[in-house]
């Protein structure tokens, strides 16, 4: 399975202290693991409603962006990003929380519906297509649907938090084989590893 290369990594979150170690924030937390491994950080860039950086991942230049806008509005960030940085949808690689998976588990995916994940829904709405690919964080899920919107916007608990935080170290193992493009060697590794 053959991607595009990936020249825009967004993370998924709301903005502001009250939500910055809250589940739904996995994506940005995955970012600001990311950032620093590459000693970088995000400036405000208004012409994508967010914040971003250029890192180099596997001798490529790479946009890594945060919108600052509401989950729920996640799109708007995306597209605007994928339009200003000429950057088609097919290399954007998007990181997000995932309720039906466990924490301490991530997995790879390749275009797909949005799983009830109001982020992933609003850029597959605004960009017209699904043909991104994700990087899912497991978060787990409280087990009834009316508890899920609370259980998201709470903190993990330690052993939860610290298997999400392993999950987000084993992607980065990976991350230069899926900005090459080469996602079934990612995925295989990371979902073999995780499986240990």
């Amino acid at each position: 399975m053959q991607s595009s290369p990936v020249k825009l990594i967004v993370g998924l979150g709301n903005p502001g202290e009250k939500y910055t170690k809250t589940r739904h924030n996995a994506g940005f937390l995955f970012l600001d693991r990311l950032l620093d491994q590459f000693s970088a950080s995000l400036k405000a860039d208004k012409n994508c409603f967010g914040r971003s950086t250029k890192v180099e991942i596997a001798g490529q230049e790479v946009r890594v962006l945060a919108p600052d806008t509401f989950m729920n509005l996640s799109g708007k960030a995306v597209v605007a990003a994928c339009r200003y940085y000429k950057i088609k949808l097919q290399e954007v690689l998007v990181a997000h929380d995932e309720l039906d998976l466990s924490p301490g588990v991530a997995r790879l995916k390749l275009a797909g519906g949005h799983g009830g994940n109001n982020g992933l829904r609003d850029i597959t709405q605004k960009a017209a297509s699904k043909d991104f690919a994700r990087l899912r964080i497991g978060i787990g899920h409280p087990g009834v649907g009316r508890d899920v919107a609370g259980y998201v916007l709470k903190p993990a608990n330690k052993s939860d938090q610290q298997a999400i935080d392993t999950a987000i170290g084993e992607s980065l193992r990976v991350i230069e084989h899926v900005v090459r493009g080469d996602f079934q060697i990612a995925m295989n590794e990371l979902h073999t590893n995780l499986a240990k």
